[in-house]
Order: structure tokens, then C-alpha cells, then sequence
């Protein structure tokens, strides 16, 4: 009888302890903030705020790389899809959600290429319900015979 009393009490300070951590924890907040409607069409928001957050994921740029390792020499449309593809993969690899996106960072080489495909990416956002901040960013180049990446912060 001792001995139950002894693992119970035991039992009891080392798991309600945890338990009340549990209980205690709070849920992940996330607010979006535009105080203009304009960006709607273009599918971010101007600020996102997040409390009580448990992780961060900070990914590199995703670009249009098979595989294989070898870079896409595609049009922007394929590049395009083949990027979202590699930076859904990359963020749910980590135990993220897309729709978790925060931050999301577009590198271009041809801003009128990048525009005239923009339906894809708003597409893709949609589809996951993210509301982001974004940035699009015009470069001489990216590596090899990229068009296009995207760098995203996820949270969760």
C-alpha cells in the first residue's frame, strides 16, 4: 500500500504540473491590419500581428529547382508553379501550415512577367486562406536561370 501511495503522489507532481501548463497555454493570435482596401486585389495585407506564438519557421527563397538540384529554365508561369510547390513542401516538411504565412518576400527578374502570372500566386494564396505581408522585389538576377522566388516567415 506504501508503495501506491508513493507512486501516486509521484504521479501527481510530475504530471499535473504539465497538465496545467496545458491548460494554461494559449492559443496562437493572429490579426491582420490594412487600413486601405486596395491590396485586396493584390492579395496581402499591410501588417500581420501574432501573439502567443510557439514556433517560428524562417525559410529560404524557393525557386523553381527540381529535385534533382538542377535549376527550371521554364517560362514564369512553370517556374512560378513549381516554386509554390517547393515552398509548400519545404514548410510543411517542417510541421507548418501555408496558412500560417506571415511574411512573404517575392523575387523577380522581370516584374512584367512576374504581373502578367500574377493570378497563379493569387491563386495559391487564396487557396490556403493566407493573409500576408508581402514585398515584390525587382533583381538583375537570381541564381542561374531563376525568374522567380519566394521567402516566407510561417508561424504557428
Amino acid at each position: 500500500m506504501k508503495n501506491t501511495a508513493k507512486i501516486l503522489a509521484f504521479t501527481l507532481l510530475t504530471i499535473m504540473p504539465a497538465l496545467a501548463q496545458t491548460k494554461n497555454a494559449k492559443q496562437m493570435e493572429k490579426k491582420e491590419f490594412s487600413p486601405w482596401q486596395w491590396q485586396d486585389g493584390r492579395s496581402y495585407v499591410q501588417a500581420v500581428e501574432v501573439k502567443n506564438v510557439q514556433g517560428t519557421l524562417y525559410c529560404a527563397g524557393q525557386a523553381a529547382v527540381h529535385v534533382d538540384g538542377r535549376s527550371s529554365n521554364a517560362d514564369m508561369k512553370t517556374q512560378m508553379l513549381l516554386a509554390l510547390d517547393n515552398l509548400e513542401k519545404v514548410i510543411s516538411t517542417a510541421g507548418y501550415e501555408p496558412k500560417n504565412i506571415v511574411r512573404l518576400n517575392v523575387y523577380t527578374t522581370s516584374e512584367e512577367e512576374l504581373f502578367a502570372n500574377f493570378s497563379i500566386f493569387q491563386e495559391w494564396i487564396a487557396k490556403h486562406g493566407i493573409k500576408q505581408a508581402t514585398t515584390v522585389f525587382q533583381v538583375k538576377s537570381l541564381f542561374e536561370t531563376l525568374k522567380v522566388e519566394f521567402e516566407a516567415t510561417v508561424v504557428k
